[in-house]
Formats: C-alpha cells, sequence, structure tokens
C-alpha cells in the first residue's frame, strides 16, 4: 500500500467541523515538513511525547526545538493556513526501559523499535480520544530508518481500539524527508544524530568508531 496516496484521500474527504489533529511529533526536524504540510487542512495540535530519550537534558533541548519551530511557524502563517497548537507528555523514560527488557542489543528499525512505536502510539490515542480529537497520527514516517507499514499497521489497531480516525502516511514519500532536511536548515534547527535512546546512541557511537 501507497500509504501517502491514502493519506492525500483521507485529507480530501476531510469534513468541516472535524479537522482536528493530534499528532504526536519525535522532534523538531522531522515535525518541519509535516507541520507545513498538514496545516493547509488540519488544525494541528502537535503532541511532544518521546519516553525513549533516555536523557532529560536531551529531551529539554528537543522539546524546546519544537516549541520554537511551532512559534515561527505560526508567525509566518498565511489567511490559509490553521494555526499549530503545542501540548507537553509526560518525560517517563520508565516506561520505555520497561517494554525494551531483553531487546537492549537489537539492532535498531527491530522489535525495540515497534514497541516503541506503539508506546508512543498509544499514549497519543488515549490522549486524542480524552480530548476528542477528530484524528491522530505521528511524524515518524519521515524519517528513513522507521517502518511506515508497522506505524500504520500500529496505528490503525490503535484506532479500532480507542475510536478515533488514524491518518495513514508515508511522510518521507514526495522529498518529504528533503524538504525536512531543507526547513530544518531553514530554521537552523537542532538536528540529534541519534533517535533518542541509550541503545540508538550506543549503535550511532559503535558505528562512528569503525568509520574512523
Amino acid at each position: 500500500m501507497n500509504y501517502q496516496i491514502e493519506c492525500e484521500k483521507m485529507l480530501a474527504r476531510i469534513e468541516p467541523g472535524h479537522r482536528r489533529l493530534l499528532l504526536h511529533s519525535c522532534c523538531a526536524p522531522c515535525s518541519s515538513y509535516v507541520l507545513v504540510y498538514l496545516r493547509k487542512y488540519l488544525e494541528i495540535t502537535v503532541f511532544y511525547y518521546n519516553p525513549n530519550i533516555s536523557f532529560e537534558q536531551e529531551y529539554q533541548r528537543r522539546v524546546a526545538e519544537q516549541k520554537r519551530l511551532i512559534e515561527q511557524l505560526n508567525a509566518k502563517r498565511d489567511g490559509g493556513e490553521y494555526p499549530i497548537s503545542y501540548v507537553d507528555g509526560d518525560f517517563e523514560p520508565e516506561k520505555f526501559f520497561e517494554i525494551a527488557k531483553g531487546l537492549e542489543h537489537v539492532k535498531e528499525g527491530g522489535e525495540r523499535c515497534f514497541l516503541c512505536y506503539e508506546l508512543r502510539l498509544r499514549k497519543s490515542a488515549e490522549y486524542a480520544k480524552t480530548h476528542r480529537f477528530d484524528y491522530f497520527t505521528t511524524t515518524l514516517s519521515i524519517s528513513p530508518l522507521k517502518r511506515a507499514e508497522k506505524l500504520n499497521e500500529i496505528g490503525s489497531r490503535l484506532e479500532g481500539e480507542y475510536g478515533v480516525r488514524y491518518l495513514l502516511s508515508d511522510f518521507k514519500k514526495k522529498n518529504g524527508y528533503k524538504q525536512s532536511v531543507e526547513l530544518s536548515k531553514e530554521y537552523n534547527l537542532y538536528r540529534q544524530n541519534y533517535c533518542g535512546c541509550v541503545y540508538s546512541k550506543r549503535e550511532r557511537e559503535e558505528r562512528e568508531e569503525t568509520q574512523t
């Protein structure tokens, strides 16, 4: 399935009065293109919930960049674009370590990551249901390292559990990832070189050591 084509079909069918989207964001750089793309169609609230980020200083740095980007995008908004809101999730890395037990040495992109996808998407679905959003989705599919089919599989299953529509997507398509890199440069965003958890950081450092 081409999830980005499915996304476009869903956006074309959105009804007036049913435009509230809860967008789980992993970081400002990944959200940049997604926000620019979707704010023409939807009233977006960015939900920053990332318990995989193991270090509080790193977490707070990414939160600050997310808020700064939203402020700047809102300042540049024209009449045809909806304003973007923001809500903090909880900083609870213990939740991530619970689901990662026994999977500490699995390569990035494997089962540990799939459980992490679900952890973040489930919290997003819960929030979306409680606060009566029409849709929820995540920026994660913009990354070349994230499995769009797995994200959409989990999101669709959670849609059935919580009764909130999941916006199918593969935001890396149609040069989405490339445009996120360009927007990151335009807004001078901090681009981290690892996903967030201690295991992805370790894997990145080991890879860099072998290249030197």
